[in-house]
């Protein structure tokens, strides 16, 4: 008796399953396509199957497409072990509870984390190692919200309750904390806002290799600076003690055992 009930309940899963992939088929579908458009590995007809059956990233959110749907309908247990299941597949865990439009698509997906009450626009793009995750043990709205458009690129990290508005991009290894208006790009840690484009980009931007280094330019700017006081103030007397005790380390190696003299020298 105890098995025939197993076997009913086992049934019962499967069409639950079958009916919520079956609804879901236009979004999968608008999933599966927007592959085609912004990866230039799936090509030819043989890309049409690589995608289909080697796609780790497609896999996960065709997962979560049906276990959202089953989540809706207040069904208890399955939903977290679908998406476990598909974490365990793929590499890829997204919380059922999530709210994702269509078009979504996750390149490679390794390492990929989205959150509970994390809400993305249509026609976004994450590559590995993003983390769209919450900040602390808060309740509620704790995840953030991507608009439109929205790409984030390799280990970014995008946490707590706020918004990354239409057709931003934020840089690879980035760790966001505020919320990013629309058209702007975010690099660094913290997150710092580089770039921002009044016109309105009208289909993903998935260029991520020409991103401003802000590090890099500050540090620039901060040797050009030191260049110029040099010049300033540069000693040109033979005689003048300051600059000989500055040139007399490179000029006279130290014996070993003479470093606290040499130190209490200068």
């Amino acid at each position: 008796m105890a098995l025939l009930v197993v076997q009913w309940v086992l049934v019962a899963i499967g069409a639950l399953v079958l009916l919520a992939f079956v609804i879901n088929i236009p979004k999968i579908w608008s999933d599966y396509w927007c592959v085609f458009q912004r990866d230039p590995a799936a090509r030819g007809f043989w890309g049409y199957l690589e995608v289909l059956l080697t796609y780790a990233g497609f896999h996960a959110i065709a997962a979560y497409r049906v276990a959202h749907f089953l989540l809706k309908m207040r069904i208890p247990f399955v939903p977290r072990a679908l998406s476990q299941l598909a974490r365990l597949i793929t590499g890829v865990e997204i919380h059922p509870g999530a709210l994702i439009g269509k078009g979504f698509f996750i390149d490679h997906g390794m390492g990929v984390v989205i959150g509970e009450t994390t809400i993305v626009g249509e026609n976004c793009t994450l590559f590995q190692g993003v983390t769209l995750g919450g900040t602390g043990k808060e309740s509620g709205k704790r995840h953030p919200t991507l608009g439109r458009n929205v790409m984030v690129s390799t280990g970014a990290k995008i946490l707590g309750n706020i918004e990354i508005g239409d057709n931003a991009k934020i840089g690879a290894g980035s760790v966001v904390l505020k919320s990013v208006p629309a058209d702007c790009t975010v690099v660094g840690i913290p997150g710092k806002i580089v770039r921002r484009k009044g016109e309105r980009i009208g289909s993903p931007d998935l260029d991520h290799s020409d991103l401003p280094d802000p590090i890099a330019e500050r540090l620039r700017a901060m040797q050009r600076e030191i260049e110029c006081l040099a010049e300033k103030i540069h000693c040109y007397d033979p005689d003048c003690k300051i600059r000989q005790d500055a040139t007399r380390f490179d000029r006279e190696p130290i014996e070993p055992g003479k470093e606290n003299q040499a130190a209490d020298e200068a």
